[in-house]
């Protein structure tokens, strides 16, 4: 009896301490609800809309030290040191370009600047250029594009005179080897024979080619017939033509003393024969291949189509160029008309976008387009043209003109994220001949621009009676037809040509 006693106190006395730990337990985790509750109301009430936030004005900013000099044979030399990391690059720019090929071999200036650096040079093959740079992390690229050519190279420090010294052998000494050029050409042809796979990518090469001409050296394309006609002396030729020291620009950016780098820069290429007789070539000329018109690429297999509409535009030094900025950003991107109307009210677009795109040196483009679903590109190409011609007739509201003008010298920063960046801004200004100073002047035409300013460029520069319009989509799937747009539909042929025999190099 004594026993179920004593066994039933200690029972009961465990009940109580467990009690009393269940007890402590919600006590603490009440306590705890209520700070937590506390705090999230004190934090709800400190926050502020977003609007509400005051944000510290953009720095100012403001070019890094750079050294800038010219060798006896005319080399101009940009140096930037940047010591944040232990690397090296450069750039030379070359006054050349594919817009310089002749017309029945185009394809020429892309396989001479490929094949300069593939190709080897008269001290190390390719395998071995290849070998010496890859042991070192290191590397050394050409090309040549439509208005430039171009060659590069980036380095450990302390490898520097080893790759720079390979560098100026791929620039000086190419040896454009058969093999590599044989090599080059099949793969364009494979380019060639899966360019339509894309139809974006067929509706942008059509379009230059509607704007500026076909055989416009702004929008030819590479031919099979082209690329056999080109051969090895052709590359020579317009190597010689072009690359000499006085037709170029070096800039070297990165972990290096000036002084030294004078030296090899000096070393490497300052005994390089100048061409007395270069001069800055002559630019094609410019002209509207059409001045209106709505064009078609039949493509069955799609299910939407890819717009484009536009007309030729201008260049980067048009003094309306700022205004014409602060139009691209009311039109585009998340809050824009084109956004707003298009895609959140009307359901027209996956994607869409209006943008007035200059050139440093020959006409660039206003174009505007997207893509949309097939039974819906007659409506899509209709709200789009109602865009262009509102923002003429509708002034820009205070709101959106302060929120275009903020977005776009926001965005101005990041021109300027690394030195690298802002060498090759002042190389690209002196190759085109534009100031220095050109992107600042820019930026305070863009903070200067008015809501008058933008209309008048608006009325002044987009030319709705003008436009070329190019759909690549499925026929049959789009309802209403084009037709509607206008009455005459051009169709456009994309079939490739069929394949030539190559011709004997």
């Amino acid at each position: 009896m004594q026993n179920l006693k004593s066994k039933t106190c200690t029972e009961r006395s465990r009940s109580i301490q467990n009690l009393k730990w269940v007890v402590s337990a919600l006590v603490v985790t009440f306590a705890f609800l209520l700070f937590t509750v506390n705090f999230s109301v004190a934090a709800t009430a400190q926050a502020k809309h977003y609007t509400e936030l005051q944000l510290p004005p953009l720095p100012e900013i403001k070019l890094p030290k750079y050294e800038r000099f010219v060798l006896q044979n005319g080399l101009v030399v940009y140096l930037m040191e940047d010591r944040e990391l232990p690397l090296v690059k450069g750039t030379v720019l070359v006054r050349t370009g594919n817009r310089l090929e002749p017309l029945e071999k185009v394809g020429l200036a892309g396989f001479t600047g490929a094949v300069m650096r593939t190709g080897g040079t008269t001290k190390h093959s390719a395998d071995e250029l290849n070998e010496i740079l890859e042991q070192r992390a290191a590397s050394v690229e050409t090309a040549i594009g439509e208005t430039a050519g171009s060659a590069s190279f980036d380095a450990l420090s302390e490898n520097l005179e080893t790759v720079f010294g390979l560098f100026a052998e791929v620039l000086r000494s190419p040896v454009f080897a058969q093999e590599k050029l044989d090599l080059a050409k099949t793969q364009a042809r494979g380019a060639i024979a899966r360019r339509n796979d894309d139809p974006n990518g067929i509706a942008n090469r059509e379009f230059r080619k509607l704007l500026y001409g076909k055989d416009s050296a702004y929008g030819r394309t590479t031919e099979y017939a082209t690329i056999d006609r080109v051969s090895r002396e052709d590359l020579l030729k317009f190597y010689q033509q072009y690359f000499h020291p006085n037709n170029m620009i070096l800039g070297i950016v990165g972990d290096f003393d000036t002084k030294k780098m004078r030296s090899l820069v000096q070393a490497k290429f300052g005994d390089w024969k100048p061409n007395p007789k270069i001069t800055k070539p002559q630019l094609p000329e410019v002209s509207p291949a059409n001045s209106g018109g709505v064009f078609f690429v039949n493509q069955p297999q799609l299910t939407q189509s890819s717009v484009l509409i536009g007309h030729l535009g201008g260049e980067f030094n048009n003094p309306d160029y700022p205004a014409l900025s602060v139009l691209n950003e009311v039109l585009n991107g998340f809050g824009g008309r084109l956004f707003n109307e298009l895609r959140s009210r009307q359901g027209l677009a996956y994607s869409v976008y209006g943008f007035w795109s200059p050139r440093y040196d020959y006409p660039g483009m206003f174009v505007a387009g997207g893509q949309t679903r097939s039974d819906a590109t007659v409506q899509f190409v209709k709200a789009l043209e109602a865009e262009i011609k509102r923002i003429q007739t509708e002034k820009v509201t205070p709101k959106e003109l302060a929120f275009a003008k903020e977005s776009t010298l926001n965005s101005f920063v990041f021109n300027f994220q690394d030195p690298s960046q802002t060498l090759s801004r002042l190389m690209q200004y002196e190759y085109y001949g534009y100031p220095a100073d050109f992107l600042f002047r820019y930026q305070k035409a863009v903070a200067a621009t008015t809501v008058d300013d933008v209309q008048r460029a608006a009325q002044k520069y987009l030319k709705p009676e003008n436009i070329v319009t190019l759909v690549v989509g499925n026929q049959t799937a789009i309802q209403p037809p084009l037709t509607q747009l206008a009455a005459q539909v051009t169709p456009i042929d994309v079939t490739i040509p069929d394949l030539q025999p190559q011709a004997k190099n």
